[in-house]
């Protein structure tokens, strides 16, 4: 199905590039020239919708994956028109790229309609048996239920329960889903399901996602695994600080524009300061001064209380609304990246006086700061602003340990599909306004660590 969609994509995009752009062309293209056009067309399609998630039926809704799709289409097409361009030689009409991509968007609404009902005609929402503990069972059921195509928890049960009663209700399901389930236990009945090839989710606590990024060693017979002192080799902080920098220089030029646009409206609004201030943590929890534009009101804590945004905080004004909603807020973010105090990439820097509520419950908090923070990172691409601090915590501690130049980029790419996500910067709710509200819940599960 996935093969489906991209050639008709590339057959749509084709049939464009041969009717009308190669006639814009110096030399016009033969044959080959066109095929050789359209493999690379489908290549940078197949990259991107890989990346957003577009091919994924029966992962994602379907509105999501129009919308995944759409984007990837609409990257691709524009990196197409820019290789047009430049055969060309000056800028040819965007009109039938313009029809080309909306025909392409018919083709992808009625692929992804038609997909996903084969794929959920064969593949039905899997049953599965809930083994849990602790007190945040609702949240994870709350999960699972955005995904009932392909899951439908039928029965829960708690991990502390008779292990023969556990064992025969696994029996009677088709998958397996453990939550904050204590390593000891989980043990136990992972073997269970391991022994009788029943499917198995489990939630994994810290010290699972630093052993998954270990490096695999073979001391004799005997396998190790090694987390090293420093989870950035020398080669890797050389390379992706030579990353940011050539990023950041590269988008201060372009969004300079943007930047002096926005400047202007904050301070014509109240004409209060620009540049918002604000001391953070980043690697080795040394503090440094972050760079945003001003999307508060001047006093929105001058009883000297930090609290987090809320969902409807009306300590915002309506220029930082907009600015929020579109991140033109963090742009000044890009010469702390130039300075070397943040890297493009990374965990979100803290402030010290809400990281402290959190370590006070939670002390893995301080193992993001193995790295430098970033403007962007692997819990801003997954997570969303009013994530719990223990989930942040796993998906930025999974980044840490499983760092690559290469999830950098596609960790960038991604952060593109959320820019047009408003979930991504929906405040925490009404009532959890300090840094202690939103930890209640994942200290539970920090002090089930093992």
């Amino acid at each position: 199905m996935s093969l489906i969609i991209v050639a008709v994509e590339t057959g749509i995009m084709a049939y464009v590039e041969v009717v009308y752009y190669n006639t814009q062309l110096p030399k016009a293209f033969y044959f080959w020239g066109h095929v050789f056009i359209a493999v690379v067309y489908a290549f940078i399609l197949f990259i991107f919708s890989t990346t957003y998630g577009g091919l994924k039926i029966g992962s994602f809704r379907m509105i999501e994956l129009v919308f995944s799709q759409g984007l990837a289409t609409l990257v691709t097409n524009v990196i197409f028109y820019a290789i047009v361009t430049l055969l060309a030689y000056h800028f040819p009409p965007v009109i039938p790229l313009f029809i080309g991509m909306i025909l392409q968007c018919v083709c992808i609404s009625a692929w992804i309609l038609s997909a996903t009902y084969i794929y959920r005609f064969l593949f039905p929402p899997l049953d599965v048996l809930l083994i849990y503990d602790g007190n945040t069972k609702d949240i994870f059921v709350q999960k699972v239920k955005t995904r009932r195509h392909q899951f439908k928890i039928n029965e829960t049960v708690l991990a502390s329960e008779d292990y023969d009663k556990i064992t025969s209700l696994i029996d009677k399901h088709q998958a397996v889903m453990m939550w904050d389930v204590s390593a000891e236990e989980r043990n136990i009945l992972f073997k269970y399901c391991y022994e009788h090839s029943v499917e198995t989710y489990v939630m994994p606590k810290i010290m699972d996602i630093v052993l998954r990024g270990a490096t695999p060693l073979h001391f004799f017979d005997t396998p190790l695994l090694l987390t090293k002192s420093s989870p950035l080799e020398i080669e890797h902080l050389i390379f992706k600080r030579l990353f940011d920098i050539i990023i950041s220089l590269v988008l201060i030029i372009i969004t300079s524009p943007f930047m002096l646009i926005t400047a202007i409206l904050v301070k014509a609004y109240d004409g209060g300061s620009i540049i918002y201030k604000q001391k953070r943590l980043t690697v080795n929890n040394k503090e440094f001064y972050i760079y945003k534009f001003r999307s508060m009101k001047e006093d929105a804590e001058k009883d000297g209380v930090a609290r987090l945004a809320q969902a409807s905080d009306d300590r915002v004004t309506p220029i930082g609304k907009v600015i929020r909603k579109i991140r033109f807020d963090e742009l000044p973010q890009l010469f702390n990246v130039i300075a070397g105090s943040m890297s493009f990439v990374g965990p979100r820097p803290e402030r010290p006086e809400i990281a402290a509520q959190y370590i006070e419950d939670m002390p893995e908090f301080t193992y993001r700061t193995k790295v430098k923070a970033g403007i962007t990172g692997y819990a801003q691409v997954y997570g969303k602003y009013n994530t719990l601090p223990y989930d942040k915590l796993k998906l930025d501690l999974y980044y840490i340990e499983n760092y690559s130049l290469w999830l950098d980029i596609k960790l960038i790419i991604l952060t593109v599909k959320t820019l047009f996500k408003p979930d991504a910067t929906e405040g925490i709710a009404a009532g959890n306004v300090t840094a202690a509200d939103m930890v209640k819940v994942a200290s539970d599960d920090s002090d089930k660590e093992d």
